[in-house]
């Protein structure tokens, strides 16, 4: 078994498109463009602002107006963190299995400490989670092993006795990179990065209940 299970929050553990996609259809109805569907901006959550900006105005990072319009999206999920942000079936019996079998488990991921924090204790993970890892937390946010290895370090294990469990191809590369094992979630996001088949993780698991059955295989 592993000695630690880290996961990625968005698209992983949480559902929380709902809430992003609904604070980009404001920032779009504030600045005259019609709503897009939930569905249509599920596949971007995993990108973030980046993602999101790019799915609703067609906007890269370096064009006129995508600073101004980052920092309002932001303001705007803020105000509405955790209204319709739930934990994906499954994962709430996964976290009470690791935590039967001894088995540390933290968050790794690349949302901000902002939004990492009260987004985690709204859903009520805290004080469970033996380590919370946000993007800002290490010099370089995924695909860099450095989160990783962070989060390694505060747990007190060694990366190949570490599973990372993530729905982005990041999480695969940042896994890999650090030396952790490596598991595709494949009921999340998912992204704009080609097949999960095509990511090269470890394992790829369709269902959060297909988690616990791995770990004696995985490491």
């Amino acid at each position: 078994m592993p000695d630690a299970v880290l996961f990625d929050l968005d698209g992983t553990l949480a559902d929380t498109a709902p809430d992003l996609g609904a604070a980009l259809n404001a920032l779009l109805a504030e600045e005259g463009q019609e709503a897009l569907p939930i569905a249509f901006l599920r596949p971007f959550v995993s990108q973030g602002v980046r993602g999101l900006l790019r799915a609703g105005f067609a906007l890269e990072p370096a064009a006129a107006g995508y600073e101004r319009l980052s920092v309002r999206f932001l303001e705007l999920y803020e105000s509405r963190l955790c209204r319709e942000t739930r934990l994906f079936t499954g994962i709430a019996e996964v976290l009470a299995g690791l935590e039967a079998s001894g088995i540390a488990w933290g968050i790794v991921t690349n949302k901000r400490m902002r939004y990492t924090d009260p987004l985690v204790a709204q859903l009520d993970l805290y004080p469970r989670t033996t380590c919370v890892v946000s993007g800002d937390t290490t010099p370089a946010a995924k695909p860099s092993p450095l989160p990783l290895l962070h989060a390694c370090d505060l747990l007190g294990c060694l990366p190949a006795r570490t599973l990372y469990v993530g729905d982005d191809i990041r999480d695969i590369q940042a896994g890999k990179a650090a030396g952790c094992t490596t598991v595709a979630a494949a009921w999340g996001y998912l992204g704009d990065s080609g097949p999960v088949s095509s990511w090269n993780a470890d394992a790829i698991v369709a269902h959060p209940a297909e988690l616990l059955g791995l770990l004696g295989d995985l490491c």
